[in-house]
Parts: C-alpha cells; sequence; structure tokens
C-alpha cells in the first residue's frame, strides 16, 4: 500500500481536514457516551429499573459491534468523507429521537441509530489519514484521533448533564443533535477523502482498496483467514479484556454508582467522569510510546493494565463503607487507562496479518472490547433488579457491590483467553509459519 508524500503547503488544509474529522469523532462518542452522566435522569424519564435501561447502552453496543466488519468495507468503496458525514446524521437522528421519546421502544430506536453513527466515524478517521499525511505520521495520529475523540465523554459529562438539570431532558437532547447536524454540514464542506490531484493518492486509494475488498487470491478467505490467524486472536482476546471496565463505568453505570452507591455529590461525580476520560488522553500516548519502542512487551503491558483496573475496583468495593474520594479519583484514574491499552491490541493484530487482511482483523479485534462491555453492563443491571435495587429510589452500595463483582469472572475469561492465546502464537513461531513471524514480535 502507498501513501501519498503530503507537500508542505499542504499540511495546514491536512490539519484542518484531520481537526473536522476528530470534532465528528466527538461528536460520535458524545452520542455513545450521553447515558453515563444522565442515567439516573433517563431511569426516571421512562419509569424503568435499572435492568430495562441497561438495554438502551447493551443495544447501542450490539449495533456498534455488529457494524465494525461493514463500516470498514464501506468506508474503502464510498470514502470516509461519506461515511463520516452520514454517521453524524445518525447521531443527530438518534439524540432527536432520545429526546423527544416517550414510550421506552423509541428511546431503544434512538440509541440503536447512535450506535450505527457511531460505527461507522471512528474507522473512517482512520482510513482518511493516510491519504492527508505521510506514512511516518500516521501511527502517532491515530492514537491523537482516539484520544481526542474521547472529549466526547468529557462533552457528556459536564455540559450535557449540566444541561439535562438545568432546562430539561428534551432542550438537552435536542441541542445535543443540533450539534451533531452542525458537525455534519461541516464534514461536508471541508473534509475530502484526499488532496486534489494527488495521484499517488489515488493510485494508492485503488491499491489498498482492491486488495482490501476485492475478490482476487490474495482475499479470498480474508475474513476467515484473519480469525484462525493465532496473532488476531490473541489480540481479540487483549482487546475483550482491557476496555470493559472503564466502558461500563463511563457508559453508563459510574454516575449511578458514585451518587447512588458512594454518595458522592452530582458535581463531584461528574468531575470523575471527566477524570476518568483526562486519564486516558494522558496515559496514551505514554503507552503508545512504550508499545511502539518495546513491542515484545505488548501484551505483557495489555496484562499490566488489566490486572490494575481489577485491582482498582476490588479495592473500592471492598473498603468499609464509602470510599474516600483520593481512592475514587484513583479509580477513575487507572480505568482510563484501560482504553489506551486496548488501542495496543491493534498493533499486535497490525503485526500479525499481511496488509490486505488488517481491515478485517481491526473488525474482529474491535468487536472483544465491545462483547465485554456489553455483557458487562447488562450483568450490572440484571444485578442490581435481582436485589431490589433496580431504580435510583432503591440504589444502595451494597446492591453495587455486588452487582459490579460480575465483572471478575469476564476478567478471568480474558485473561485465560491471553494465555491460551499467547502459548499458540509461540507455537506457531517455533512451528516457523509465515503468519506466526508477525505475531511473534508483538508478545
Amino acid at each position: 500500500m502507498s501513501h501519498p508524500v503530503v507537500p508542505p503547503r499542504r499540511s495546514g488544509r491536512a490539519l484542518v481536514v484531520l481537526g473536522v474529522a476528530i470534532l465528528a469523532y466527538v461528536a460520535a462518542v458524545l452520542g455513545r457516551s450521553s447515558l453515563a452522566a444522565t442515567g439516573v435522569a433517563a431511569a426516571e424519564r421512562f419509569d424503568v429499573s435499572s435492568g430495562v435501561l441497561s438495554l438502551l447502552a447493551v443495544v447501542q453496543l450490539a449495533v456498534y459491534a455488529a457494524l465494525q466488519v461493514p463500516a470498514g468495507v464501506l468506508t474503502d468503496r464510498l470514502g470516509p468523507r461519506r461515511l463520516i458525514a452520514g454517521g453524524a446524521v445518525l447521531v443527530a437522528a438518534g439524540q432527536v429521537v432520545l429526546a423527544l421519546a416517550a414510550p421506552f421502544w423509541l428511546a431503544v430506536l434512538g440509541r440503536m441509530l447512535v450506535g450505527a453513527g457511531d460505527a461507522v466515524t471512528f474507522v473512517s478517521v482512520l482510513r482518511l489519514i493516510p491519504s492527508w499525511f505521510p506514512a511516518r505520521r500516521v501511527p502517532v495520529l491515530n492514537q491523537l484521533a482516539g484520544i481526542l475523540g474521547q472529549l466526547g465523554q468529557v462533552v457528556s459529562a459536564v455540559p450535557l448533564a449540566a444541561l439535562v438539570v438545568g432546562v430539561g431532558w428534551t432542550p438537552a437532547y435536542l441541542a445535543a443533535g443540533g450539534t451533531a447536524v452542525l458537525v455534519a454540514v461541516l464534514t461536508v464542506a471541508v473534509v475530502r477523502d484526499g488532496p486534489a490531484g494527488a495521484g499517488a493518492s489515488s493510485a494508492g486509494d485503488g491499491a489498498e482498496r482492491s486488495s482490501t475488498i476485492g475478490t482476487g487470491p490474495a482475499t479470498a478467505g480474508g475474513l476467515g483467514a484473519a480469525v484462525r490467524e493465532p496473532g488476531v486472536r490473541l489480540a481479540f482476546w487483549c482487546h475483550l479484556a482491557a476496555p470493559f471496565p472503564g466502558n461500563a463505568f463511563g457508559l453508563l453505570w459510574g454516575f449511578p454508582f458514585l451518587t447512588g452507591g458512594e454518595g458522592v455529590a452530582g458535581g463531584i461525580a461528574r468531575a470523575l467522569l471527566a477524570a476518568y476520560v483526562v486519564a486516558g488522553i494522558a496515559i496514551g500516548p505514554l503507552l503508545g510510546l512504550i508499545a511502539g519502542r518495546w513491542p515484545q512487551r505488548r501484551v505483557r503491558l495489555i496484562v499490566v493494565s488489566v490486572l490494575a483496573q481489577a485491582t482498582a475496583w476490588l479495592v473500592v468495593l471492598a473498603w468499609p463503607g464509602p470510599a474516600p474520594l483520593a481512592l475514587l479519583v484513583l479509580h477513575a484514574v487507572v480505568l482510563g487507562g484501560g482504553g489506551p491499552a486496548s488501542l495496543v491490541a491493534f498493533d499486535i493484530a497490525r503485526a500479525a496479518v499481511p496488509p490486505e487482511r488488517l481491515g478485517r482483523a481491526s473488525g474482529i479485534v474491535n468487536v472483544g472490547g465491545f462483547v465485554s462491555t456489553i455483557a458487562v453492563v447488562l450483568l450490572v443491571g440484571l444485578a442490581l433488579d435481582l436485589q431490589g435495587a433496580g431504580t435510583p429510589d432503591t440504589y444502595d452500595l451494597t446492591a453495587f457491590r455486588v452487582a459490579m463483582l460480575v465483572q471478575i469472572p469476564v476478567w478471568l475469561v480474558a485473561l485465560l483467553g491471553i494465555a491460551r492465546s499467547a502459548r499458540r502464537v509461540d507455537q506457531s513461531a517455533a512451528d516457523g509459519k509465515r503468519g506466526s513471524r508477525f505475531s511473534r514480535s508483538a508478545v
């Protein structure tokens, strides 16, 4: 795959294009995480229990996960500009439906639309970057796009939550939808799939598309071949293990846990959610630097993050009475490292497959973290319901302590999957298989 050499005079335009694309991702993450800081208000508005409320997050994440591989194919066929703009429109539609929804099923529809818009956005941003920037800058910019996009969680945790309290549910979510519409318009006006007249870019795009979605020998059975690759399976388990504690905290259950369980004031709870996001932004570049400099330590880096998150949760849950604020801050910071750690899994997958299977491999890996997130979000809600603490009026610390323990079996399954896949990677390397030479360097 070739990459365009961007002349200096185009660098300013390239940064503007990337900035608008990242803004679209911020809007998508805002839509994804908007229930995290407004979950209590949602339960009251729709008059549903915690188990039913968790369906909103579960459905949204299920749509996101299901569309990962198709989103990559569509981005190659239609171009990232169309997908980014279309994703913003879907997010806007979902937010508007959620704003106006009276029956609960309409709220579910709204979250499905948000999930679909979110699903196509990030993969399109990643597809856009190589068309505008030299290859040597692409890995860093990919990390920055992922990190800066998480500012959408800060927006949902503070301004959106404040709007819900100040002006009400409907105006707040209509404002969120209007923001996504503006982003869609800005995308159409500013973003282009590549620099005008860049022959190298066009050629590169054509070569990449033919290798990614073509039907020739290089790509026949590409998805199955990617699934069978031990390094891809290792990356899948790594991605499944790392982000779900933070995702469950940031997407839905963090605010109810802090306010209804730990007894923290709403303003402090929103600040802790913001700290979780800011921590991820700060930790991400450091993990990227370590993973790039010492690729043989990538799996260990992810496992350390997983164990740190498990320890942080267990200490908070075992603390006699409400945890002190300093411990809750540390807890939020540790959880913030899970997202950046999960991105290292894509480096493992990239080392495991030839370029023509990279898109499929990335889609497979990305499903892992969202499968675990869906499971934990749903199980926490069901555990609260089974204890009779399924509404904001009945939340208490004991119920949340029991409910949050559902993460333990997910951690155990994920760590077992990592251990088994790592052994198979080593065995493949020992057998001298071609694909194992890629994955060997990542273990």
